[in-house]
Parts: C-alpha cells; sequence; structure tokens
C-alpha cells in the first residue's frame, strides 16, 4: 500500500512539473518535415543525382523512357539492369509501373511520398509526372 501511494505521489508530482512547463515556444511558426525541408524546388540543370550501390557514389539519370543509367564519372553511363538506387538512408528506390517505389529489404516496396528522397550528397530531389527531376538545395 505504501508504495502505490508512493507512486501514485510521485507521478502526480510529476504531472504538475509538466504541466507547468513554459509553452511560449508552442505558438512559433516551426515546420518540420520527415521528407524534405521547406525551400524551393529547381528543375535540374543536369538531370542527374548522386546515389550509393555497393559502397560507392554512382551519379543517374533517367533517359526519356524513364530507363535508369549510371556513371561512376558523369560521362560513361551505362542501363542500370536491375533499375534500383539507394538513397541517403539506404532505402532502395526503383521506377516501378509508373510509379517512384523504396523498400528497405529489397522486398516489400511502398511508393515514395510525393516521389521525394535524399540523395547521398544531403539534398533532396524529387521527379515530377514527366519523370523531370527537381532539386531542392
Amino acid at each position: 500500500m505504501k508504495k502505490i501511494f508512493k507512486l501514485l505521489s510521485t507521478a502526480m508530482v510529476m504531472l504538475l512539473i509538466i504541466s507547468n512547463v513554459d509553452t511560449s515556444m508552442a505558438n512559433t511558426n516551426l515546420s518540420l518535415s520527415i521528407h524534405a525541408p521547406a525551400v524551393e524546388w529547381k528543375k535540374s540543370t543536369t538531370g542527374t543525382w548522386p546515389g550509393m550501390k555497393d559502397g560507392k557514389i554512382y551519379w543517374y539519370k533517367l533517359d526519356k523512357n524513364a530507363s535508369l543509367w549510371w556513371s561512376a564519372d558523369g560521362k560513361k553511363w551505362a542501363a542500370v539492369k536491375d533499375g534500383l538506387w539507394a538513397d541517403k538512408e539506404g532505402k532502395w528506390l526503383k521506377i516501378y509501373q509508373g510509379k517512384l517505389v523504396w523498400s528497405t529489404d529489397g522486398k516489400q516496396w511502398s511508393e515514395v511520398p510525393d516521389w521525394k528522397w535524399e540523395g547521398s550528397d544531403g539534398k533532396w530531389y524529387k521527379f515530377d509526372a514527366k519523370w523531370s527531376l527537381w532539386v531542392n538545395e
């Protein structure tokens, strides 16, 4: 009984402390996003983005048919047979049935929200409906 009373007393004190926390910052205009920071998007002039594969950074781009190509130096390009690249967090991305999808295990795929991902360089990238590449720096 004494233990329960002490526990309840402690809980009540904690609630009082928490309820008196300064909430002056609660109405600020801070905007947090899981997927991308709120800055202006610009159409990529090169149409390329960096990605990781096997621990190496490669440059990627799409052709007019939305097929994926890669390059180690940005000059010599080859088609990516499996169509996969990895974002900064190591998620696999690919274009499947006209949508940008991703997976953490390569087995279960889901559509990428707003078709945005963070590149290995820390910049955010997205595709529009015509597969044009956009970047926000």
